[in-house]
């Protein structure tokens, strides 16, 4: 025979099944986060894992190498005017992300006080800046592609430096031009005013949902402080 469910049982089946609805209904699973701004975090969390690795990897290699690694300050010089300046894209770069960041930040005050307009043209001034950003960035590729540095070696010391290189700034960059990619999505339906008239489609399935705007700037403002890290360990050590 087999033997009945218990009151403590069936409790306990109703309670999961009650956590599972909630979350399947995109309900609030996390008291003050909503199940959008909480996958969010979570993937923020383990693409910082990611750039971890990579940035204690090129720390490893690069402390671990016999042959003397390139100057930064030589290697991302620019000639203006008949005079190399160390670093001057590099700054810009940093310049114009941080103001990015600004942006956003403005964007989302926006939003959430429904003025969808300013919002939507802040959004569309972070993806200009953050298309600006990848500009700057394949001119710096394409420089020191053409000054000979390549994934498997360079001429200016450790072989290493170009794979590094090109591995944590590339991968870095994508995730900028995802960014701007979904800016510009976003901007267009809040331009739109598709969160307001609940009108279905690309991130607009219910009304007044201008927290993607949000979670849009979490993902910036990660990727704005990634920039950071590898500033700091890749240009300035």
């Amino acid at each position: 025979m087999t033997a009945e469910p218990t009151t403590s049982d069936q409790t306990q089946t109703s309670k999961l099944l009650g956590m599972f609805s909630d979350w399947s209904s995109d309900q609030r699973s996390f008291k003050s986060a909503s199940w959008g701004k909480a996958m969010m975090w979570i993937f923020l969390v383990s693409d910082t894992f990611v750039f971890s690795c990579f940035l204690i990897s090129y720390m490893t290699v690069r402390m671990s190498t016999t042959v003397e690694w390139p100057h930064p300050s030589e290697i991302f010089a620019l000639d203006i005017g008949g005079k190399k300046i160390p670093l001057i894209l590099i700054a810009i770069m940093t310049f114009d992300l941080i103001t990015s960041s600004g942006t956003m930040a403005m964007a989302v005050n926006f939003a959430y006080a429904r003025e969808r307009r300013k919002a939507a043209l802040l959004m569309l001034a972070t993806a200009f800046f953050g298309a600006a950003f990848v500009g700057m960035q394949a001119f710096e590729w394409s420089k020191l592609i053409h000054e000979g540095v390549r994934p498997w070696g360079n001429p200016f010391g450790a072989a290493q430096f170009g794979s590094s290189f090109f591995m944590i700034t590339g991968f870095h960059g994508f995730h900028v031009s995802v960014g701007v990619i979904f800016l510009l999505l976003i901007a267009r339906a809040v331009w739109r005013g598709d969160y307001d008239t609940a009108k279905r489609g690309f991130f607009t399935a219910r009304k007044g949902r201008y927290e993607i705007v949000e979670i849009m700037g979490l993902y910036w403002h990660f990727v704005d402080l990634v920039w950071v890290f590898i500033f700091a360990f890749f240009y300035l050590w």
